[in-house]
């Protein structure tokens, strides 16, 4: 009996394991890239703006796939996909850091009294800024040892990535200055995110199943 019962476990946590696997590979195959680009000197006649741009564009990516995770595991009924979705967020948070870090770097070289003035010029600099500050509390606490300590409240807390995705939208919309396609995609698939949690929608699901 216990053989029969612990392979549905093993196959769930085959499953786990191998989308996990597939998170990471998705999740340094950008990096690579950018390192390949370096190396050949193929970043483009602005390197700085292209890393900038690139790492924010996958910060935004992975923040957006971590919020699908939970409307997909009502579309699939398949509970285990939650497992993923710490992992997720915290690329997002790894790639909004090297986002910040790009910026402050390779921009401004710490120039701190410049950073200033363009955060006064351009408030999407700022805009940013703060969702990087809203994601803090969520990648420290990512963790089971979190969990157990905050409980309910954890839940609560992380609730700050509806917030962080809005605010990372908004400083996507304000920074381009001509093309919007991508902020309105992006925010198309926000917005559909959303749509898929309401409860209206997900207790039909239930009852269909």
């Amino acid at each position: 009996m216990e053989r029969v019962f612990s392979l549905p476990s093993m196959s769930v946590k085959s499953r786990i394991n191998g989308l996990k696997i597939l998170v990471w590979l998705g999740a340094l195959l950008p990096l690579l890239r950018l390192v390949y680009l370096g190396v050949t000197n193929e970043l483009g006649a602005n390197p700085v703006e292209f890393i900038e741009r690139s790492t924010g564009t996958w910060a935004l990516v992975f923040l957006l796939l971590s919020l699908s995770v939970t409307p997909l595991k009502h579309l699939t009924q398949q509970g285990w996909l939650i497992a993923v979705r710490r992992l997720l967020g915290l690329w997002m948070f790894a790639y909004a850091c090297l986002h910040v870090t790009s910026y402050v770097w390779l921009d401004y070289q710490f120039d701190w009294s410049d950073i200033v003035k363009d955060i006064v010029k351009h408030p999407y600099v700022l805009v940013g800024a703060l969702a990087l500050l809203f994601s803090l509390p969520l990648a420290a606490t990512s963790n089971q040892a979190a969990i157990r300590t905050l409980k309910q409240r954890w839940k609560m807390l992380h609730k700050l990535a509806y917030l962080i995705a809005i605010l990372a939208l908004l400083h996507f919309w304000w920074l381009v200055k001509k093309d919007l396609t991508e902020p309105m995609i992006y925010s198309g698939v926000f917005g559909l995110l959303m749509l898929l949690r309401l409860p209206a929608f997900t207790t039909r699901k239930r009852k269909l199943n």
